[in-house]
């Protein structure tokens, strides 16, 4: 069935049907958009984080500035008073 083919069969039916067609439409859409993203956004998440990671390896090293907040850890950090 061709494009002009379904839009012809969509004029003979009422405003409430074409509707529930238009609807059943986006969502096996939706679907379909949503099985091929997770592939594609991970590989490219994977990538993100791994730059990411590569780049503040120093600061998590033994001695760089971000492991200085560990001597926080004990200490309570609700406002007194």
């Amino acid at each position: 069935m061709t494009h002009t083919d379904v839009l012809a069969q969509l004029k003979k039916l009422s405003a409430t049907e074409r509707l529930r067609v238009a609807e059943e439409a986006l969502q096996l859409v939706r679907q379909e958009l949503e099985l091929a993203q997770p592939v594609e956004a991970r590989s490219g998440q994977r990538q993100q984080l791994a730059a990411a990671a590569a780049a503040l390896r120093d600061e998590y090293a033994a001695g760089g500035e971000l492991t200085a907040f560990t001597a926080l850890d004990g200490e309570d950090f609700r406002a007194s008073g």
